[in-house]
């Protein structure tokens, strides 16, 4: 698939986001635990535009938990500037793992500040061990991914 419109990947789920000053540190821009957190929010917030969401996950005993997260911090961001963080499920082997993506962007020219990747694992939420994806997660997750282009 194409590249569109400055994204890695097309048609990203996105939030709109702008730095508080609590977010700033010491080095007068975002603290790059923010760009984690805000990770966090978007992951679940595309789950739940998906139609799966905490509620879906507890009745199921099934969770999509974080395995493995790489981040690349590549411009600052700072107080009150517009940003948009995009997101994407970009892999999955149909029966354990699935592969996330972000992209985050200033609103103003469209520059990429950061790139992030989680490799998921299917874990049973009452034992905490890998278990397959019930059919409920393969059917919505499976249907969103979208096919990796990029690094």
């Amino acid at each position: 698939m194409a590249v569109t419109e400055g994204w890695d990947h097309p048609s990203p789920f996105t939030l709109s986001l702008a730095p508080a000053a609590e977010d700033i540190d010491g080095l007068d821009h975002t603290n790059n635990a923010v760009y984690v957190r805000w990770c966090g929010q978007a992951g679940w917030a595309h789950s739940e535009a998906l139609g799966l969401g905490l509620a879906d996950y507890r009745s199921l005993d099934r969770a999509m938990a974080i395995r493995d997260a790489h981040y690349d911090y590549l411009l600052p961001s700072f107080e009150g500037e517009a940003l948009v963080l995009g997101t994407w499920l970009t892999a999955s082997d149909g029966r354990l793992t699935m592969q996330r993506r972000f992209q985050l962007r200033r609103a103003g020219d469209g520059v990429t500040l950061m790139r992030g990747r989680w490799t998921l694992i299917c874990i049973e939420i009452s034992s905490g061990k890998p278990r397959r994806m019930p059919p409920e997660f393969l059917a919505v997750y499976e249907a969103a991914i979208v096919r990796e282009n990029t690094p």
